[in-house]
């Protein structure tokens, strides 16, 4: 990474001090806890390039008031600011920088040390492990979700079926589809009790089918691709209209998962609204994923369906 990048991503979180010490109201906390909803929602509509800079400035000030704040204010506020930290986590690992993605989940993992919280530190190894998925190293996935879920007896449902799901896409890179259907299944088995007022973590409360969007990505991994397409059919109908990012990573799995399954005109037509999405909210994730496309459908690259293709991706590529 080079220095301006370095300091340009760290900047938020390595404000030196000391600071001039203020009072902080508890009330602070509802206050960040209530914008945290409203940033994922962004999130969907926006891609990460626009909410980077806002969410990180959130947590350089979040930081700044745990310097002066006591108490059960202060634990508060670390809980606070590892969901923060989680975020911006996320959002440069959408913007498909996985240095800062990483560098970000570790101050989510020592912000939620910090606070004390076992459920914010074990939802810490899972988000360290969601980095891992997209460097595909599946053994470390499963250590990091392994620790995570090592006193899962005191953990809340929902951070248990994070832990289980992202342990599955571990033994989806191992090529393990048995662990990948029994965890999960397992983790189908709590969706039914999670009930907390934790505001980070709730992609499975606001995701339509998200087990089986968990379950139909790993099957694209192991080369599944007739199952694969079928649950993404169903998925696909279940999408609201405001996830489009979302959206578009799923439908560019699904060409993928055509590809693989020797459809490839198939695969062209669900390409065409995929790329469209691509462009609109620059996510290099979803850029990533029709770059996987890109590269199942090869064996057609000098038939007609090839040559479409590669229009259609080339708005892609050039805003890469």
């Amino acid at each position: 990474m080079e220095r301006r990048t370095f300091i340009t991503v760290t900047a938020a979180a390595l404000v030196p001090g000391p600071v001039e010490p203020q009072h902080v109201d508890p009330a602070l906390i509802d206050y960040f806890q209530s914008q945290l909803e409203g940033h994922y929602r962004a999130d969907m509509f926006l891609g990460p390039h626009d909410l980077i800079g806002t969410v990180s400035e959130q947590y350089r000030l979040i930081d700044k008031l745990v310097r002066s704040a006591r108490g059960e204010t202060r634990r508060g506020l670390l809980r606070v600011g590892a969901a923060y930290a989680a975020l911006v986590g996320w959002l440069y690992q959408d913007a498909g920088d996985l240095g800062a993605a990483s560098f970000w989940r570790g101050v989510t993992q020592e912000i939620a040390v910090r606070s004390r919280d076992p459920h914010l530190i074990a939802y810490s190894l899972v988000n360290q492990a969601q980095v891992r998925t997209d460097l595909g190293d599946g053994h470390g996935v499963i250590d990091l979700c392994e620790a995570a879920l090592d006193d899962s007896d005191h953990l809340v449902p929902k951070v248990r079926i994070m832990a289980m799901q992202q342990q599955a896409h571990g033994a989806s890179l191992t090529g393990d589809r048995p662990t990948v259907d029994r965890l999960i299944d397992k983790a189908n088995g709590l969706i039914h009790r999670v009930d907390d007022d934790l505001p980070w973590g709730n992609a499975c409360r606001r995701t339509p089918g998200y087990l089986e969007v968990q379950r139909a990505t790993c099957y694209g991994r192991l080369g599944l691709a007739r199952e694969a397409g079928l649950l993404w059919s169903q998925i696909l109908d279940a999408v609201p209209s405001t996830a489009r990012r979302d959206r578009g990573v799923y439908l560019a799995r699904q060409a993928t998962a055509a590809a693989v399954g020797r459809e490839p005109d198939q695969a062209l037509e669900i390409a065409r609204s995929a790329a469209g999405i691509a462009v609109e909210t620059r996510s290099v994730r979803l850029a990533r994923e029709l770059a996987t496309l890109e590269r199942a459908m090869r064996p057609w690259q000098d038939a007609v369906v090839g040559r479409d293709l590669a229009e259609i991706l080339a708005p892609v590529t050039e805003g890469a």
